[in-house]
């Protein structure tokens, strides 16, 4: 919406500062309201009895919990360990770091380009 400053008219009459509505944003703006309305109409609608619809009620228990079994079949046994000694692996011989072999500063002239 633009904002009309205050003015004086051609023949003396002042007029306050106003917003004025864009042309065509009325029309919209109804639309845009008649469209809000009219979802908010058909989402709360009744079923066809006259009573609003509800949501269905769970006929689960949550956590579900299976303590009582229809299998026969044996429990697996827990996994045991076959060793009671530690296991050692080799591990990789440490190598010393490398030394540079270039100094710095570095002469450019040594390398012989007579720059």
């Amino acid at each position: 919406m633009p904002f009309v400053r205050p003015y004086v008219r051609s023949d003396g009459t002042p007029v306050r500062g106003h917003t004025r509505w864009a042309p065509g944003a009325r029309r919209e703006m109804t639309i845009f309201a008649v469209f809000g309305l009219a979802v908010l109409g058909f989402g709360n609608t009744s079923t066809a009895d006259g009573t609003k619809s509800q949501p269905p009620t769970p006929s689960v228990t949550y956590p579900i919990r299976f303590d009582h079994t229809t299998n026969d079949a044996p429990q697996a046994a827990l996994p045991h360990p076959t060793v009671s000694y530690p296991i050692r692996f080799e591990t990789p011989a440490r190598t010393a770091k490398p030394t540079p072999s270039v100094s710095y500063p570095i002469d450019l002239s040594a390398l012989g380009g007579g720059r």
